[in-house]
């Protein structure tokens, strides 16, 4: 994924560092060579480096549960982080991951500027041709979550810019083709990023302590033979 950081940007948290294997694309922040030590940038509630294998079995196995699933559940999108840019979050996600910035007018409106969409590695060079998507999708999230979650966890999930992973922007086609599917049901057309796609989502669901379904852990687990030098490194939400 890039993370490339305009002006406008966030600020950079290194909350979930990915290791590829050489040859995979290592064309985004969040994937590096060395991760970052434990207690440092990240912040010190950072978990030290695991392979993918390890960082899957860290994971809970529990049957999902849709009944009762509205997307509403799921505030989105709230003010962002900086409340007086007149940027929601979703806007502010996609100013910090341009490639090339867009121009910012009254309202947030954005022209210009250019950004890979790590899906489907198709660049993009118009913001409404952008969707920001939930790594983890919305209605995954409520299948995982091991006990229910208060109305202020899932807004804090929706927006979440503590990492730079739960939200991401990719072409709009790319999200559709996406939807609600987990690892076990789509995968990106990139067939490079994959690794760095199932690592991102098993350092998602460990940061919010969200649980996989036996499918998906096979799903993963099947990725992560083809993924044998990848890392994650997560930091639990608050």
């Amino acid at each position: 994924m890039q993370r490339g950081l305009p002006a406008l940007a966030l600020a950079a948290l290194p909350l979930l560092a990915i290791t590829p294997p050489a040859s995979a694309d290592t064309s985004a922040a969040a994937v590096a060579a060395t991760p970052a030590p434990v207690g440092t940038a990240g912040g010190a509630g950072v978990r030290a480096p695991l392979p993918l294998f390890e960082a899957i079995d860290k994971l809970s196995v529990e049957e999902e549960h849709r009944a009762g699933y509205k997307r509403d559940l799921y505030k989105h999108w709230n003010r962002g982080l900086n409340a007086g840019d007149g940027c929601d979050t979703r806007k502010e996600v996609i100013l910090a991951e341009a490639g090339v910035a867009p121009q910012v007018a009254a309202g947030c409106k954005l022209t210009g500027g250019s950004w890979r969409s790590a899906y489907d590695n198709v660049v993009v060079t118009d913001a409404a041709r952008l969707d920001v998507d939930h790594f983890v999708p919305l209605a995954e999230v409520y299948d995982s979550e091991r006990t229910p979650w208060s109305a202020a966890r899932r807004e804090a999930y929706a927006n979440d810019q503590g990492s730079p992973d739960t939200l991401i922007a990719v072409s709009a086609a790319s999200n559709r083709s996406k939807a609600d599917k987990d690892p076990a049901e789509w995968l990106p057309s990139d067939g490079s990023y994959h690794c760095t796609y199932a690592a991102t989502w098993v350092g998602t669901k460990l940061r919010w302590d969200l649980a996989v379904d036996d499918a998906e852990r096979e799903a993963l687990l099947g990725l992560a033979e083809d993924c044998s030098t990848t890392t994650v490194v997560y930091e639990p939400a608050p």
